[in-house]
């Protein structure tokens, strides 16, 4: 087979139907050497599309339902470890926009997952852009926005795609805020060092970004030995840190650009 069979053929199963082409194709790169066999490849590229999308997410969610907004929150596994800490996680991110309440604040979220759901715990008024590589749960976000007239919006985007995310920053006029919940990992697994120019390029379009990273194993809750000790030094030498604080089995930490951007 070609490399367009092969790719063809790993979108076939439904977990990965509706990614995106580039980050299937970014996999998929990894394994295209001569020492794997067709096969090989398909179950490898699926292999780590499936830790990079799917292994957080409940197969009820590839459905939309009417459900509540816990029961979706809960079928999560990002989600429903944050669940109980939403409130003290986002009175931290946002103690610095609490003035700009009655101005224009736009929060992108990237790699958002079902993230939009928790806009109920938000304690500012504001406009959620979420940006999702699995069309299932945009397309979930976007069912609750307009059910519920929250002023939000959810997009099918690949994180890879550095000129489409900046062109969604900037078209919105007003204070912006991104984060980047347990995604540079991910990012990283699929690119190596990828993460480095993703924050170089995004960061000065935005007013704050707050990344996290999950501090214990999902399964059996141990500390991770990882301090991921790159990324920080990269921040600190880059870019002005806000903040760094732990809450729940996640690392939260705040940084700006040096530079205002204009």
């Amino acid at each position: 087979m070609n490399k367009k069979e092969i790719i063809e053929k790993i979108t076939l199963k439904k977990d990965f139907s509706q990614l995106p082409e580039k980050d299937v194709e970014i996999a998929f790169n990894k394994f295209d050497k001569p020492c794997y066999l067709d096969e090989e490849k398909i179950k490898l590229t699926r292999d780590i599309l499936r830790k990079v999308f799917s292994v957080f997410t409940s197969k009820k969610l590839l459905n939309i339902k009417e459900k509540d907004l816990e029961w979706i929150l809960n079928k999560h596994i990002s989600t429903k470890e944050r669940l109980k800490y939403y409130p003290e996680v986002y009175e931290k991110i946002f103690s610095d926009f609490k003035s700009l309440d009655k101005k224009k604040v736009f929060l992108f979220d990237f790699g958002a997952g079902i993230n939009g759901f928790s806009c109920k715990y938000f304690p500012i008024k504001l406009n959620y852009v979420g940006v999702e590589g699995m069309k299932q749960l945009v397309d979930l976000m976007n069912h609750y926005f307009n059910k519920n007239n929250f002023n939000g919006k959810a997009i099918q985007e690949s994180l890879f795609n550095l000129n489409e995310l900046k062109e969604i920053i900037l078209k919105e006029k007003g204070k912006k805020i991104l984060f980047l919940f347990k995604v540079l990992d991910s990012l990283e697994m699929l690119q190596e060092n990828y993460s480095k120019e993703f924050l170089k390029e995004l960061t000065p379009l935005v007013d704050m970004v707050v990344i996290s990273f999950a501090t214990r194993s999902l399964i059996k809750k141990q500390r991770f030995k990882v301090n991921r000790k790159w990324i920080l030094d990269f921040i600190e030498e880059n870019f002005d840190l806000m903040e760094d604080f732990e809450i729940g089995n996640e690392r939260y930490i705040k940084f700006r650009s040096k530079f205002k951007f204009k």
